[in-house]
């Protein structure tokens, strides 16, 4: 059993914290206004790109030694056409960056909240969790905190890897956005 924080208590992190309950481990909120006190081994920030950007600069060391979760998609919302991150970058590294004592993991940002609270994706292949990180203790301790929880597990790599995860959640979520797939479809991962 992992001890888990989510910062968030929206759709995202609702979800996410089902996910985590269902395998067993012990799961709090926290909002970005909270003390940051007693968090965690596995913090997962599931708030925009921005807004993680944020958590991370004012609680650098509160989150030193942690495991830090890193959902967002860093979309440009006014046009819904790029990514607001380099193109030789990630929203990710972008966090890890300002936290080099944390070991900084992408992961969930390829699912939606309908398909983590399902655990399928359009009622028919099981959600799968893809995570990129440099730390592969780090990327095992998600896993095992997944073991359970009815969802399947990738490791997706380096955190390099990130981009490509942040550009697969980009494109699935204008696809949602445009209506050619609902926002409890998307892209399932066969074996």
């Amino acid at each position: 059993m992992a001890a888990i924080t989510i910062f968030g208590k929206g759709n995202m992190g609702s979800a996410i914290g089902d996910v985590f309950k269902q395998g067993g481990n012990q799961v709090a909120f926290i909002d970005s206004k909270d003390p940051v006190e007693n968090l965690g081994d596995i913090v997962v920030l599931a708030v925009p790109y921005n807004a993680a950007l944020s958590i991370a600069k004012a609680n650098k060391d509160a989150l030193a030694g942690k495991v830090v979760v890193d959902i967002s998609n860093p979309l440009n919302f006014e046009t819904w056409d790029s990514l607001e991150v380099p193109a030789d970058s990630s929203a990710a590294a972008q966090v890890a960056a300002l936290l080099p004592d944390s070991k900084v993991i992408k992961a969930f940002n390829t699912t939606f909240a309908g398909t983590l609270m399902s655990r399928k994706v359009s009622d028919k292949e099981q959600t799968t969790v893809m995570a990129a990180g440099d730390d592969d203790a780090a990327k095992q301790q998600l896993a095992d905190a997944l073991t359970d929880s009815g969802v399947a597990f990738i490791n997706a790599g380096s955190l390099k890897r990130a981009r490509e995860l942040e550009s697969f959640g980009f494109l699935q979520m204008t696809l949602a956005a445009s209506e050619q797939i609902g926002w409890t479809g998307g892209f399932a991962v066969l074996k």
